[in-house]
């Protein structure tokens, strides 16, 4: 085709790619002296209808989208020629390579250009998901961003290109659903035609990661669906950790939003923790159960132990006494006896927490339990439950807290231990294990309990005490 002219006006300069009923052509427009890009689809024998949907619905939305990082979009017209017949789309053309390409002629990127990278892309991705209805790339990968020469400190001018699969939210809640990407980059979700805003924060995650790695995202070890690349990426502890937030398999737990995302990249968590053991600790009772969707941490009774002692037998004596004092009121006058019957109840209040005390310590539990829906920390004795925070929505979860086993002072200036405490922290609500007052005391368990949290709901651990 190099030398055609199409629709009387572009000249095809060069092929610059082709699949399927697809071709990619450089041009230049007769009328401005301008070189653009057509994206021809072609009545192929292996055309199918949906080419065509998806080919109108790009440049539907290619129209109504302006941002200098995005393709303008300049005309769509028929071609009816002897060799070929179907519809052409023209764009823009932008003067640079994909970062595809660069990788092929052998560059590299350091962590700090990585991450101009994501923010320039983020900052598209903003604007796309905030527009009404919101518009979804669904293809995010290194050959659909170009990158331009560095320039001083900058990294080079980033482009995102090619919405040949772009979906609204409009279209996706009103029409058919076409299952479109690329493997490697796309979401669990995207597979079964589901794509929401955080679909493209996903495939822009397993992209940086193809930078950092040098390796195709689908060639890289899984486990539990997530990818592995931690080993072949020399990365902060703190960029590593948002790279999982972003690739996060399940939807409620991974980055949800752009904007966030952006949040996070530029303010960092706090790494300087000791290094957390990863398994269970040996001799440990706790049990953790955990699946994709939910996780339950149940810490059994603490069992008898010479300390119990004295609260049962203080229990009993409390309890006895209390008992025969209202026995005697009731056997006086009535109603003179009703006031000291209202003043026993204090007591048998503080009675009956002691005998639960005792109990608890032998048959209760504690049970934390995470599902899609909500968080909920519950004191278990028998059929009894109560909770002393109330549960709270899942997605509202936004830090967790491990603060190690550390010494203060007090007033007197006496050097006293304050145990290992771990917090969930769920707005303003805090679920706590451990720590004063808390239900775990062993730091090898607050550990090992964090770094599994950390995994499953894919946040960074936190410590307000590091310098």
């Amino acid at each position: 085709m190099i030398g055609e002219i199409l629709s009387d006006r572009y000249e095809v300069q060069q092929l610059l790619g082709k699949k399927a009923g697809r071709r990619t052509l450089l041009a230049r427009d007769l009328q401005t002296q301008k070189l653009v890009v057509i994206k021809l689809l072609s009545f192929s024998s292996d055309f199918e209808w949906d080419s065509l949907k998806l080919f109108e619905r790009e440049a539907e939305t290619l129209k109504n989208l302006a941002h200098p990082s995005i393709p303008g979009y300049l005309n769509y017209f028929e071609v009816n020629l002897p060799t070929i017949k179907g519809f052409a789309l023209v764009q823009t053309y932008i003067p640079a390579q994909t970062l595809e390409q660069w990788l092929q002629t052998g560059r590299t990127f350091t962590e700090a250009e990585v991450k101009q990278i994501a923010k320039a892309l983020l900052e598209i991705l903003v604007y796309l998901h905030e527009l009404h209805p919101p518009v979804i790339h669904r293809d995010i990968k290194p050959s659909n961003i170009l990158l331009g020469e560095r320039s001083g400190n900058s990294v080079g001018q980033v482009y995102l290109v090619d919405f040949g699969s772009v979906q609204t939210v409009l279209a996706t809640e009103t029409g058919t659903r076409t299952v479109v990407g690329t493997y490697g980059y796309m979401p669990p979700e995207q597979f079964g035609g589901r794509t929401v805003a955080a679909s493209d924060l996903y495939s822009l995650g397993a992209t940086l990661i193809y930078l950092v790695t040098g390796t195709h995202p689908a060639d890289l070890p899984q486990k539990d669906f997530r990818i592995q690349f931690e080993q072949l990426a020399n990365l902060s502890p703190s960029f590593s950790n948002w790279l999982k937030w972003m690739i996060e398999p399940s939807l409620e737990r991974r980055l949800s939003s752009a904007i966030a995302s952006v949040a996070a990249l530029e303010k960092p968590q706090p790494t300087n923790l000791p290094t957390l053991v990863v398994g269970k600790p040996d001799g440990s009772k706790i049990q953790l159960t955990k699946n994709g969707d939910s996780l339950e941490i149940i810490v059994p009774p603490s069992g008898f132990d010479p300390s119990i002692i004295f609260t049962g037998l203080f229990a009993i004596a409390w309890n006895s006494f209390i008992l025969l004092w209202t026995t005697s009121i009731v056997l006086t006058s009535f109603p003179a006896n009703i006031p000291f019957a209202l003043f026993s109840l204090p007591f048998w209040g503080a009675g009956f927490m002691m005998v639960y005390k005792f109990l608890f310590h032998l048959f209760g539990r504690i049970c934390l339990r995470l599902n899609p829906k909500e968080i909920a920390l519950t004191w278990e004795l028998f059929a009894w439950k109560f909770s002393r925070t109330r549960a709270s929505p899942r997605q509202s979860i936004n830090k967790l807290v491990y603060i190690p086993k550390h010494f203060t002072k007090d007033s007197e200036g006496t050097r006293i231990a304050v145990p290992p405490q771990l917090d969930i922290w769920v707005g303003v609500k805090k679920y706590q294990l451990g720590g004063i007052g808390g239900v775990i005391k062993s730091e090898a368990e607050l550990e090992w309990l964090a770094h599994e949290l950390s995994n499953w709901l894919g946040l960074p651990i936190t410590n307000p005490m590091g310098s």
